[in-house]
């Protein structure tokens, strides 16, 4: 590491703020292999100042009118835009992910904060006129108060937009626990909005590690936790989180499936194929890591995907021209890698390991294909998150269907097809909570909400759009009638609308 080490601390109350716990962790370049810089590690004093900080903030922030918040979002908005290859620079260099990859994940958060500048439209309530004679009822929405998110390190830009744009629309406050792996994007954020106005104290950020995340499970101000990750640690926030009074949307991990029918386009259903699996090298709950392919068309399915394959320009993420860039650190690379030293039975096609860039610095590791995967194998079982395609071999769309409502995760499955009937059935049928016909990360727009079903969602209610705003807002029904002294008189008996 350099002498000039750059170091990464927290966001309060609208200012940088170092920590006092002597405590940090080191951010690499999972290009290179070297340390790029330090990130400090929260002390639940650190975090007990961020809460304080989005407290004393809550009850001004709360009282700003829709219009002004509105208005802020949208500046933020227009600077996010106009700052978007510096964002996906730094999601690249921290990382590794290509920048054409990090400049998608930014306008996929763009449409979010997009979405929440509609938020005077998004909070009106319901209004009934007469609802007996002379009392009206209507019903409002407000926030909860201080609110939290805890993110992954595979979408350091755009999981946050997932979450603070409704949280802080809706008047709550907002402290972020981003990943420590590569934190410096959530300070950039914290910056740019403090220069679209937004008062101080209304978005924190904390820098750290179990510490942090615990002390924001047991804090009495938290009123509610967002978190993304692996499906162990979703369940243990969403206990812990609940347990604790604390309202809990808690998205896991994910084994998405891709059923590819005899009449489908090979070609089209190839390119999904591998877009699919291996964009940010495979680091992304919404990857196709398994191609369920009837056994009719697997042959000539797998010859064209390996053709895409060898295509796939693998390098730093900074280099103009690369399609993927390296895994994010060396454990997790070699942790996916031991899939394909140990197949138990299934057919190595392309073994990653063996690529050029795998043998240099860095945390590379080549695209990989395996064949006649069936379930009960590790690669089949286990969310891999990394650059590995798996086969499954079925003879039947029955069969398919079967495999699929099985598994224990449902965030996201695809289907090829040309049949219209095919695909309606299949969309009834499928025990999942995304869906894409011909289309293979079927991640929905920011008007609707993301999330899936069974061991990939621990909670009520998805996460963004419309479900966004119902989780960062509860409701409140209100029952008027303004005085009539010629209409007043005692009634001990239940009220009654008729």
């Amino acid at each position: 590491m350099s002498a000039a080490i750059k170091r990464t601390s927290h966001w309060i109350g609208g200012q940088i703020v170092a920590s006092a716990s002597g405590q940090f962790g080191t951010i690499w370049n999972p290009a290179t292999g070297e340390g790029q810089g330090q990130v400090d590690f929260a002390s639940t004093a650190d975090v007990d100042a961020a809460v304080a900080a989005a407290k004393a903030a809550y009850p001004e922030w709360r009282a700003t009118a829709l219009s002004r918040r509105a208005e802020i979002l949208f500046r933020f908005r227009e600077l996010v835009d106009a700052n978007r290859q510096a964002i996906a620079q730094l999601v690249s260099l921290e990382h590794g992910k290509t920048v054409a990859d990090a400049m998608g994940e930014v306008a996929r958060g763009l449409e979010n904060i997009e979405f929440a500048c509609g938020i005077p439209n998004l909070l009106k309530g319901g209004y009934s006129e007469q609802a007996s004679r002379g009392v009206d009822v209507y019903q409002i929405r407000q926030p909860l108060g201080v609110v939290a998110g805890i993110t992954p390190f595979n979408f350091p830009a755009m999981v946050p937009m997932w979450m603070f744009p409704n949280a802080i629309g809706c008047g709550n406050t907002f402290v972020l626990k981003p990943s420590e792996k590569d934190p410096s994007v959530s300070l950039l954020l914290a910056e740019l909005l403090k220069k679209a106005g937004l008062p101080d104290g209304v978005f924190n950020v904390i820098q750290g590690d179990r510490v942090a995340v615990e002390r924001l499970l047991e804090h009495p101000d938290i009123k509610a936790i967002s978190f993304v990750g692996s499906t162990p640690i979703a369940r243990s926030i969403y206990e812990a989180g609940t347990r604790n009074g604390k309202r809990v949307q808690a998205l896991g991990g994910a084994k998405n499936h891709m059923l590819v029918l005899p009449d489908a386009d090979l070609n089209m259903a190839a390119d999904a194929a591998v877009s699919a699996a291996f964009g940010s090298a495979g680091e992304r709950c919404m990857a196709i890591s398994i191609v369920v392919a009837i056994d009719s068309v697997a042959d000539p399915l797998i010859a064209a995907i390996q053709e895409r394959m060898a295509a796939i320009q693998i390098g730093p993420g900074q280099t103009p021209g690369m399609d993927m860039g390296p895994l994010i650190t060396k454990v997790h690379r070699d942790k996916v890698a031991s899939y394909l030293a140990d197949p138990e039975g299934a057919t190595v096609v392309v073994d990653g390991r063996e690529h050029p860039a795998a043998q240099g610095e860095g945390f590379f590791l080549g695209t990989s294909l395996m064949d006649h995967v069936k379930p009960g194998m590790r690669c089949y079982d286990d969310e891999i998150f990394g650059p590995v395609l798996g086969i499954v071999r079925v003879q039947t769309y029955q069969g398919a269907l079967a495999i699929i409502n099985a598994n224990p995760y449902a965030n996201g499955t695809a289907i090829f097809t040309r049949d219209g009937g095919v695909a309606r059935q299949f969309q009834f049928d499928v025990e999942v909570g995304m869906v894409g016909i011909n289309v293979p990360i079927p991640v929905p727009v920011s008007y609707y909400s993301f999330g899936g079903w069974k061991g990939s969602l621990f909670g009520d209610l998805h996460m963004y759009g419309p479900e966004g705003v119902q989780f960062y807002t509860r409701g409140k029904v209100v029952t008027s009638r303004w005085p009539d002294p010629a209409t007043s008189s005692v009634n001990l008996g239940f009220p009654q609308s008729r």
